[in-house]
């Protein structure tokens, strides 16, 4: 969700060009990057055993997730330089504010294909199709 705030509290920033608004994006994104960066590295569960219509769904959603670090990380690097270099210029939250629409896109899709796993597929309830570690 901090992706998706950031991204939509940017877009409104073309217009004001604040300082404030600035910087809270910056820390929204900089949170949301790391926390997508986490859970797709240490915290995502393994699957075994899974259905080939499950299989397909979590496909798309590792490709959404992985399309969520790439463009949240891209959009704090120009959330970085639209504040530092570039000190807020109108152009640069554009550029910052396209790039983090993106990535609240890519974090939705992720969210839509891993809540299909779950409540469609069944993956994950009651460790139903999980990796058992002994």
């Amino acid at each position: 969700m901090l992706l998706m705030i950031a991204a939509a509290m940017q877009f409104v920033n073309i217009l004001f060009q604040n300082k404030v608004l600035n910087w809270s994006v910056t820390i929204m994104v900089l949170l949301g990057f790391v926390t997508a960066y986490a859970s797709t590295h240490w915290s995502h569960p393994h699957t075994d055993g899974l259905t080939e219509h499950a299989e397909l769904v979590l496909a798309q959603h590792d490709k959404y997730a992985d399309y969520t670090i790439y463009l949240s990380g891209l959009g704090l690097v120009a959330q970085l330089l639209s504040l530092f270099i570039f000190k807020g210029k109108r152009w640069s939250i554009a550029v910052a504010a396209v790039i983090l629409i993106g990535a609240g896109y890519a974090v939705a899709m992720a969210g839509h294909y891993g809540a299909q796993l779950v409540h469609i597929e069944g993956v994950g309830p009651q460790g139903k199709y999980l990796e058992q570690h002994h």
